[in-house]
């Protein structure tokens, strides 16, 4: 290996690894507000990157469909509660949940799809999708928000393998790959850095940044803090578990679809391919003990260097030698860090 290929391989596990990061900053959030593994973290990505594919070929978003189905259950699980409380809550509900949906889907129906510039697609990606994520905390984990973290995990699985088949349903079993952000290219010195490579950091850099300063200056982030670091006091204090799991998983879902958008310039999604990414992304949550954002973050992108390189030298092995690192971080957690049993 020439110095020209070492950096031609530390660019893409950069690159890489910025996509690893934002995600093991997704989880490592989850399980500290609402103890939920989220291995569906990495559909997010794949549905972001496909409904996108989607739009940029001028077809109609099947998600979108997804969507109204979540509002309708979601609806439905609440209607009881909310007309006891009162019709203002129900003409609430019901926009929210239905008319939001059925207004977007005919909103996309009407739009000529292919003609949006890449921005207005992206922005109908993140409408369609992202809602998604408090629509799942409210139907798959609210109702057990209080069981043990191995229950949680099972139902996570679940979750995983319902959106993966709900995937090959909607997108089918072809890949797709849609147009780059950019199409520049920057030589320096022995290495050229593409203009796609150089929007993937970037974003993922302001994306970190926003989310630094929505947890230290907003009331809402320090309010999930607050729940991350005791989740009876916080409830004592008059912080909702139900809101804080809601915004938790919008903020993750927020992170996965533009994860996916990023990255579908870069490779080929199909609609099982979210789980190996956001797998690399838990091993750098794994690497962070699940509670340290930066330890997180500096872990995912060790994942991705590490990926990069090891498709140089063991192009077979590439995926076993990720995973494997997860084996000595483990051992060493497990010698290092006191058994401390589940909150009540």
């Amino acid at each position: 290996m020439d110095f020209q290929i070492a950096l031609i391989l530390a660019q893409d596990g950069i690159t890489n690894g910025a996509i690893y990061a934002l995600l093991a900053l997704a989880l490592v959030l989850v399980f500290a507000v609402t103890r939920v593994i989220f291995i569906p973290q990495g559909e997010f990505v794949a549905y972001g990157a496909l409904t996108l594919a989607m739009i940029e070929n001028g077809v109609f978003p099947a998600t979108a469909w997804l969507l109204l189905g979540a509002g309708v259950i979601v609806t439905a699980l609440d209607a009881g509660a909310v007309v006891r409380a009162g019709g203002r809550r129900v003409m609430m509900l019901a926009g929210t949940h239905l008319l939001y949906p059925a207004l977007l889907i005919g909103l996309l129906w009407s739009m000529p799809l292919k003609d949006l510039p890449l921005i207005g697609q992206v922005l109908v990606t993140l409408l369609v999708v992202v809602p998604m994520g408090p629509m799942m905390y409210r139907i798959v984990y609210q109702p057990i928000a209080e069981a043990p973290v191995l229950v949680l995990l099972i139902v996570s699985v679940a979750a995983h393998l319902a959106l993966v088949g709900l995937g090959l349903v909607f997108f089918g079993a072809e890949g797709y790959r849609t147009s780059p952000f950019s199409q520049a290219r920057f030589e320096i010195g022995p290495m050229f850095i593409t203009g796609q490579t150089i929007w993937v950091v970037l974003s993922s850099l302001v994306l970190i940044v926003a989310l630094a300063m929505f947890f230290g200056r907003t009331i809402y982030g320090k309010a999930l803090r607050a729940t991350a670091i005791n989740r009876n006091g916080a409830r004592l204090m008059g912080i909702s578990p139900a809101l804080a799991g809601k915004l938790t998983f919008f903020l993750a879902a927020l992170i996965g679809v533009l994860s996916g958008v990023l990255i579908s310039p870069i490779t080929t999604i199909y609609y099982d391919s979210g789980f190996l990414i956001g797998l690399k992304g838990f091993v750098g949550a794994i690497i962070g003990g699940l509670a340290s954002y930066p330890i997180a973050a500096a872990g995912a992108l060790m994942v991705g260097l590490l990926e990069a390189f090891s498709s140089f030298w063991a192009s077979a092995y590439k995926e076993v030698i990720v995973f494997t690192l997860v084996i000595p971080v483990l051992l060493w957690r497990s010698l290092t860090t006191h058994h401390m049993e589940e909150e009540e």
